[in-house]
């Protein structure tokens, strides 16, 4: 993939599953490496464990947030975090899968061309039948 910001959808599979991540989700290509914005459900995640590399939160309130790196799009990620929700902290194992990568200032603007195209169709049917009636 090109430099660039991006948006991807991500997936969360593994633990308890009443873990999830926020997606879509921000993904930044730079100079062929990747990194995405990791948002959990909770407050309560303290660090991310991916490829023998430890993640620590890049926010100070509201829901636990990580940028971490990227291997790979469309292929299981597993990763390991650490919650202090329950009595005593746990490392939780689960998987992350990113699909669908769209460039992020491009996304919004298919929206325009759909709607462009349904006008331009409703036009031409309009035209079409004033037409039969003359």
């Amino acid at each position: 993939m090109e430099n660039g910001n991006y948006t991807a959808d991500v997936s969360l599979t593994g633990g308890s599953g009443k873990a999830a991540v926020k997606s879509p989700t921000e993904l930044t290509v730079t100079d062929g490496g990747m990194t995405a914005v990791i948002e959990w459900n909770s407050p309560n995640y303290d660090y991310m464990e991916l490829g023998g590399r430890e993640y620590y939160p890049v926010n100070d309130g509201g829901n636990s947030r990580f940028v971490i790196d990227v291997a790979a799009i469309d292929a299981d990620i597993p990763v390991r975090a650490e919650t202090v929700a329950m009595s005593e902290p746990h490392i939780i194992d689960y998987t992350l899968r990113f699909t669908s990568p769209v460039i992020a200032g491009n996304a919004p603007m298919w929206g325009v061309y759909v709607a462009g195209a349904a006008v331009l169709a409703a036009l031409c049917v309009i035209f079409a039948v004033r037409r039969k009636r003359k």
